[in-house]
């Protein structure tokens, strides 16, 4: 019964007003948007709180993502054959079948070769590549890069203090985990309780 009162009103619930013009690609042209996390933010946030770089409108991401469709548009998702292929990623075969969906959602072609150096005795699965052509790498990394940060929710955590390093002899450390200033004589942060012991 408590659910009902904070579900969301649907166009056709509503029809007491002008109605917004809608979402392109999930993008409302009245919103802000950071282009490291795709955040939706409104319009009160100069810069995006995890990420640390200005937002950009909603009209602005939807020109950029009419400029990545158009580059992308002439790009044959075939890989012909003697175009030069590059290894990014080697690991296990389920591994490789989810960042080649990553890929072709960019719409960078790529396939799975196996590695014939295995150990021969079927206790360890083989090892698969993940290739695509020569001149799809700094795109296909970006995307890789991007996927990891979402699905690792990276984007989410404050990483400001990660290159804190643990100093046993100082009067004070910084703990990289949540930023708190303690003695290190304690051993443990007293915030978070990340041992250094």
């Amino acid at each position: 019964m408590f659910l009902k009162f904070l579900r969301k009103k649907t166009n056709n619930s509503c029809n007491d007003g002008p109605q917004r013009e809608g979402r392109a690609h999930g993008i409302d042209p009245e919103m802000y948007y950071c282009l490291s996390c795709s955040a939706e933010f409104r319009l009160d946030l100069p810069i995006c709180p995890s990420c640390r770089i200005p937002l950009v409108s909603g009209t602005e991401k939807l020109a950029q993502l009419a400029r990545e469709q158009e580059c992308h548009a002439g790009r044959s998702m075939e890989l012909t054959p003697g175009v030069e292929l590059v290894s990014i990623r080697k690991g296990p075969l389920q591994e490789m079948k989810y960042l080649l969906s990553v890929l072709a959602q960019g719409n960078i072609p790529g396939l799975i070769s196996g590695d014939e150096s295995g150990c021969g005795k079927g206790c360890c699965g083989p090892e698969m590549y993940l290739q695509i052509r020569k001149d799809d790498v700094g795109s296909a990394l970006e995307l890789l890069a991007k996927d990891f940060v979402r699905s690792t929710a990276l984007d989410s955590h404050d990483l400001s203090n990660a290159a804190a390093v643990f100093d046993p002899t100082s009067p004070e450390t910084v703990c990289p985990a949540c930023g708190c200033k303690f003695s290190p004589s304690i051993g443990a942060c007293p915030s978070c309780g990340l041992c250094f012991e």
